[in-house]
């Protein structure tokens, strides 16, 4: 699958489920250990903003502490849909994916940065819908696209602490549990 199309899929995957939020779950548990729905919430949208400024050229010293904190504002939802509209409208742009992004890490090839978003969604997907009880299935293909990046680069991960240690699953496992389990969540998990 196109990566492109594969990070358009989690974007709505992800934005879809912030639509589904209830008012009395924004303080309910998530997945991610002293992270509520909201926080994990704000993580990704967060995400986004920085992808729109990366893209653009701008370094992390450029932009600074702009989207430290609460980026949500009163409309969470809405403003999960604003910014990932930014965000795939910054990595279409003609070029875009050609470009290199300064990350924490350091240069990164845009296209390689396009793959750590798509992770980022689909898994934080997966925490959001866990976590305020809606169908955690995520898109088959989307996932089969991140397991491949993945698997070359879990070590990495692991050894940067970028994800906890993976999670034991049965070897009956689906290709979701097991993409899961390697971002070190437990597929069983419930609040």
């Amino acid at each position: 699958m196109d990566p492109l199309e594969t990070y358009r899929r989690s974007l709505a995957e992800f934005t879809d489920r912030v639509d589904r939020v209830g008012p009395d779950q924004w303080s309910d548990p998530t997945p991610c250990p002293d992270w509520d729905v909201r926080t994990l919430v704000n993580h990704v949208v967060g995400e986004d903003r920085w992808s729109v400024a990366l893209l653009a050229g701008r370094t992390i010293e450029e932009v600074g502490d702009r989207y430290d904190g609460d980026v949500l504002g009163p409309d969470p939802a809405g403003t999960a849909r604003e910014a990932a509209g930014q965000a795939e409208l910054a990595f279409t742009h003609p070029g875009a994916l050609e470009r290199t992004v300064a990350l924490s890490s350091g240069e990164t090839p845009a296209d390689e940065y396009l793959h750590q978003l798509i992770a980022e969604h689909l898994i934080h997907g997966w925490d959001l819908a866990v976590a305020i009880g809606t169908d955690p299935r995520l898109d088959a293909d989307a996932v089969a696209a991140c397991a491949r990046w993945f698997d070359q680069r879990i070590g990495d991960y692991q050894r940067g602490r970028l994800v906890r240690p993976e999670v034991d699953v049965p070897a009956r496992a689906d290709q979701q549990d097991r993409l899961v389990a390697a971002f070190g969540r437990d597929p069983d998990w419930t609040p």
